[in-house]
């Protein structure tokens, strides 16, 4: 192990810990509202830094190096195109949420289409969060983390055994560092990660390219743009991870869900102050996105052309940081890995709690006719927490048997719960008489539409495509259900307004300048440009 590598490690999130503690030591974590929405007062670099760094997370960082490794530039689609689903949201979607003044996305499905469905689809986040999102990132970390300091070789265990004791050690840290901060200590750290980001996203590249040139950035950087031109090309084939086609169909509806729906994501803008910061910081997240490619991409080019073969190429972003940075540096881009995944963990933990008191616990107790203060309502929150986070760390170590590479592991699980609930809310949203029956039937058919043709029926299309044909056909059912049964008394709109929802005047300019820049990514790195 390189001492000063780890020297380097603790000593950044030492910082990170510590300016996130100061920062929020006067939070209310004492209140359901301080402890979930930070009060609702977060500026629009908070809100950014916290939408960016909970989203680029180690299952991020690690996955899609690891596919641009292995395939091409395709997998920046995930990143690059979500700039439009973002803008979207900010436009439509944050100043319904903010008027309505709800706390989690349920509560709109539970006003919309009442209190059965908001629990069931509360239920099928928490499910997700259990089982996908949470020990994802947990093994993603612990890879990481392996790769960089070899803990296998110093311990002197199999692989197997030091995954399960890295999982269970950044488990247990993040759980200890959402109970004792908050969404405030959540959404700081992710700030200043945020930050760093930027800076290792040119570091690590910076080094890499100067390993490649034998010490000249410039002719490493001639390297790669003149070898290996497949690996340059962002327009996916057919037998690519992501091929370009899905883009248009259903990439556009996953990534409209996880900007607009998903409730660690959602939560994050909801605590913003008015919808002017909301948006803010929405467009900061955006430009976050567009440079991130750097830190998610770039290193896996270059490890192209750094290594012939690496048994586990999920391992190709720490081996090569370990590598080619200085020991100074190789830490800092570990501490950025640390906390890109405590960070995610945290939010996801947060929002786990957050759904299960306020939407599910607390309508149970009051049905019961039971009184409960908010002191019983945080232990309950923090009880599940603890909860949530040990069935993720028995989880965790499993995915490393998964097939096909992890990060697409990831995406596709992931469709067993995000379009569904997206496609109900959807229809919620352009319809005023379509009935709860047809909500729940619609999530019943697309969920186990779905099961079967990612584990019964092999019909050679593309997941992506098969979420927008089932999102396409579950509309479909769920307007002739209303045709046949509408609701007596047609939906109205209930506001709660409880910030200042004057929108950001200026919006409408930087919204088509990012844009412009999304669409120039795909054009440099396509056979037009780049990859000849």
């Amino acid at each position: 192990m390189n001492w000063l590598i780890l020297t380097s490690f603790l000593f950044f999130t030492g910082v990170v810990g510590l300016v996130s503690w100061y920062k929020s030591r006067k939070s209310k974590l004492n209140t359901l509202n301080g402890f979930f929405f930070a009060d609702r007062s977060l500026g629009f670099l908070l809100v950014g830094g916290g939408l960016l760094f909970t989203n680029i997370n180690t299952a991020t960082i690690i996955g899609e190096n690891e596919l641009t490794y292995t395939h091409n530039m395709s997998v920046m689609a995930w990143g690059i195109t979500s700039v439009l689903a973002m803008l979207l949201v900010s436009e439509f979607l944050m100043p319904m949420y903010l008027k309505l003044g709800i706390a989690t996305t349920p509560d709109f499905l539970t006003v919309r289409y009442g209190a059965g469905i908001g629990k069931l689809v509360s239920c099928i986040f928490l499910v997700s969060y259990i089982i996908n999102l949470l020990p994802s990132v947990l093994y993603s970390g612990a890879i990481a983390f392996n790769g960089l300091f070899h803990f296998s070789d110093v311990w002197g265990t199999d692989y197997w055994t030091t995954i399960w004791i890295l999982i269970w050690i950044m488990g247990i840290i993040g759980c200890l560092y959402s109970l004792l901060g908050g969404l405030k200590a959540i959404s700081t750290s992710d700030t200043l990660l945020g930050f760093g980001i930027f800076s290792g996203g040119v570091l690590l590249p910076f080094f890499g390219l100067r390993y490649l040139g034998q010490g000249s950035m410039l002719q490493g950087l001639h390297i790669l743009l003149n070898n290996h031109h497949e690996h340059l090309n962002s327009i996916g084939a057919a037998t690519d991870p992501i091929p370009f086609g899905t883009l248009f169909t259903g990439m556009l509806l996953v990534n409209l869900y996880y900007w607009g729906t998903e409730q660690y994501i959602v939560q994050q803008v909801l605590a913003s102050r008015d919808l002017k910061s909301s948006q803010k910081g929405i467009a900061v997240a955006c430009l976050g996105k567009l440079i991130s490619p750097l830190l998610l991409n770039v290193p896996g080019l270059i490890a192209v052309h750094v290594f012939i073969h690496i048994d586990n190429t999920a391992e190709v972003f720490p081996k090569l940081d370990s590598l080619v940075s200085p020991p100074f540096i190789a830490g800092y881009i570990a501490a950025i890995i640390f906390g890109a995944a405590l960070t995610t963990f945290n939010a996801g933990l947060n929002s786990s709690s957050t759904l299960f008191v306020l939407n599910i616990y607390k309508p149970w107790t009051e049905k019961r006719g039971r009184v409960t203060d908010e002191k019983h309502m945080m232990r309950i929150a923090k009880l599940f927490e603890i909860v949530v986070c040990l069935l993720a760390m028995f989880i965790a170590p499993f995915i490393i048997f998964v097939k096909n590479g992890f990060y697409t592991y990831v995406q596709v699980v992931n469709g067993f719960f995000n379009v569904p609930i997206f496609t109900i809310m959807f229809i919620g949203l352009i319809t005023k008489r379509v009935p709860a029956k047809a909500a729940g039937i619609g999530l019943f058919f697309f969920i186990v539409t779905y099961a079967l043709t990612q584990t019964v029926f092999d019909l050679h299309i593309h997941f992506l495509h098969i979420l927008a044909i089932l999102f396409v056909v579950t509309c479909g059912l769920m307007l002739l259900i209303g045709r046949l049964y509408p609701m007596a008394q047609p939906y109205q709109l209930k506001l709660n307004t409880l910030v200042d929802i004057k929108p950001w005047k200026n919006r409408h300019i930087y919204s088509c300048i990012l844009l412009l820049l999304m669409v120039l990514m795909f054009i440099v790195f396509s056979p037009l440009v780049l990859a000849k």
